[in-house]
């Protein structure tokens, strides 16, 4: 026994780097790219010291998205894996420079699949009983969704299911059990008692890394996501 808790910490959009690769095609600012990616969740997640296992991401979501699907790509996904638009519809790239399929192809292989072989190695090598990918989220939903100004609650909990953990349709998936979501929202609304709102499933339902990962292992993942408010990012390039 290794004494640490049986727990994996994904933390994929923490990171800020832009990949050399695309480095002189690049529309936004240094500050444009933190505040488009998860401020300081490498820090707030840092718990390498006590889990079994953590992988975080150095490039920044705006360029290679880790929680997206390999196949959401544009033109058919403008917010996909590789993406054209930030949160607030801004374009990531400067005119005429967008990524085609094959740097496309290329960001992949080298950042992307990487990451995930790695999640998996971890998985396959280190007695993990849960799993967690790790967010922050901006107070309000931005422009470009569909509940634009919307206010977020303190926390998200996210297993794929409905607002109370259960599978959406007899069968459903769900990528850790109902009781688990349940309990782990209870201990942080215990914890937090005052300061917000803790939901399951609402606004975030879990993406691509719980889906992907726990389907392969059976592995139960709990996404997190924790408002900005909590933790007062300041300047998020800081």
């Amino acid at each position: 026994m290794s004494g640490r808790y049986p727990f994996l910490f994904s933390i994929p959009h923490g990171g800020v780097s832009v990949p050399p690769e695309v480095r002189g095609f690049v529309s936004l600012s240094r500050k444009d790219i933190a505040f488009n990616s998860d401020p300081h969740t490498r820090l707030l997640y840092g718990f390498d010291d006590v889990a079994e296992a953590l992988v975080d991401f150095e490039v920044s979501r705006v360029f290679v998205d880790a929680n997206r699907a390999p196949y959401e790509y544009p033109p058919r996904a403008q917010d996909g894996v590789v993406k054209m638009i930030t949160q607030d519809g801004t374009p990531v790239y400067r005119k005429g420079f967008a990524p085609g399929r094959e740097l496309i192809g290329v960001l992949l292989q080298r950042y992307y699949f990487p990451f995930h072989n790695r999640l998996a190695d971890l998985i396959d090598a280190h007695p993990i009983e849960v799993a967690f990918d790790c967010h922050s989220m901006l107070p309000h939903a931005p422009q470009t969704r569909m509940d634009a100004g919307r206010p977020r609650p303190l926390f998200c909990l996210s297993n794929r299911g409905d607002t109370t953990g259960q599978p959406l349709r007899k069968g459903g998936l769900v990528t850790c059990p109902p009781e688990w979501l349940s309990a782990l929202a209870r201990s942080f609304q215990a914890e937090f008692d005052g300061e917000g709102r803790v939901a399951m499933n609402d606004p975030f339902r879990g993406g691509f890394i719980s889906i992907a990962h726990h389907r392969r292992t059976q592995t139960p993942w709990i996404q997190i996501e924790v408002n900005r408010d909590l933790y007062g990012t300041g300047d998020p390039a800081a």
